[in-house]
């Protein structure tokens, strides 16, 4: 697997604090790449957008066939960071308490009396992977709303909050759609990212087959806390926005919605339902993480050009006669940057 080129730092905008900061940042992300690409075969766009999204307090949502290592991937990233890891298998006769924990009666040995105690669900961890999370109805889909939002659950009319950090990585498949139960828009707008796990390459894939049919064995070191994890969310939120990003993030969005009066022309006749303004606060977020990472103190134009398509495949709907014509949420948001990206100026 060819490595990504090491990052050079060019943190001087930044306060002598906050420069120490990102540049622990950079390398902090450069040994957690290290680390699953001890276990991971490629996957190293997808696997820089759930960092980004860790570093955004964001949670992903993961499309893909099956075999593609996103189980193993999760896993292995929570390993690199020293976090707690629990895994759902979602499943049409799953409940809401199977998730987020439930009351159970028990009784004082002291007194004899019997007494209610809450039984955590897997829910309370730091990472939790959803798999296959459209295979269980909306009702039990729902149970994680709250939990994605506002990092904590209720239940028996109590309040607990979730260990910081907290992120949810669901995945589902793509092909096999019967006894699914496709995600409500609500919930689908709590992911940061809607991200597409595609094949890998065919030397990817000789290295695959190498390692899984023969004594090959990995080991994952921790090479980065939770703390750590926290203290970079919260640098990530001080990274300057200049004002001409923060028009395009505006104008992007803006002109697929079409009741808007900026809306595109062609978006009008494609679009049904366009992004809201968390689209908006989601994708400056993620592109202040992805500057940070490419040791930039700053956003530029091309991070929230890079990061479109996964913040907004999932916040676009397309019109029945988009869909008629074979044309994808992702070939509309292409389309969409290609319309927002500058051109270059001719000189006679």
């Amino acid at each position: 697997m060819v490595q990504p080129p090491p990052i050079e730092p060019n943190l001087n905008q930044l306060g002598e604090d906050d420069a120490a900061k990102a540049a622990q940042l950079v390398k902090a992300c450069s040994a957690i790449r290290e680390q699953v690409g001890r276990v991971v075969v490629g996957q190293d766009e997808v696997i820089e957008q759930l960092l980004i999204a860790i570093l955004s307090r964001g949670h992903c949502l993961l499309e893909g066939v099956p075999g593609l290592a996103k189980t193993l991937m999760i896993r292995t990233l929570a390993d690199s960071m020293h976090l707690r890891f629990h895994r759902i298998q979602f499943t049409p006769d799953l409940m809401p308490g199977d998730i987020t924990g439930t009351d159970i009666i028990q009784e004082d040995p002291e007194t004899g009396r019997r007494k209610l105690l809450f039984e955590p669900g897997p829910v309370f961890t730091q990472m939790l992977l959803a798999d296959e999370i459209n295979r269980t109805p909306p009702k039990t889909q729902a149970a994680l709303l709250e939990a994605m939002q506002e990092h904590e659950v209720t239940a028996g009319g109590k309040t607990y909050a979730l260990e910081e950090p907290f992120f949810v990585l669901a995945t589902q498949n793509p092909i096999e759609q019967e006894g699914t139960y496709p995600l409500p828009e609500a919930q689908r707008d709590r992911f940061l990212f809607h991200v597409v796990v595609d094949y890998p390459s065919r030397e990817e894939e000789s290295e695959i087959v190498d390692r899984t049919t023969s004594t090959f064995d990995a080991a994952v070191d921790a090479v980065v806390s939770g703390q750590q994890i926290i203290e970079f969310q919260k640098l990530v939120r001080r990274v300057p926005l200049p004002p001409h990003v923060k028009e395009w993030v505006l104008d992007a969005v803006r002109a697929v919605r079409p009741a808007d009066p900026q809306c595109a022309s062609w978006a009008k006749e494609l679009v049904e339902w366009g992004p809201g303004p968390r689209a908006s606060q989601q994708l400056v977020l993620a592109s202040k993480a992805r500057a940070l990472m490419h040791g930039r103190p700053h956003v530029r134009i091309d991070d929230v050009q890079t990061l479109a398509l996964p913040v907004l495949r999932h916040r676009i709907v397309p019109t029945f006669a988009a869909e008629a014509d074979g044309i994808t949420v992702d070939d509309l948001i292409k389309r969409l940057v290609k319309d927002l990206t500058p051109k270059p100026s001719s000189k006679l």
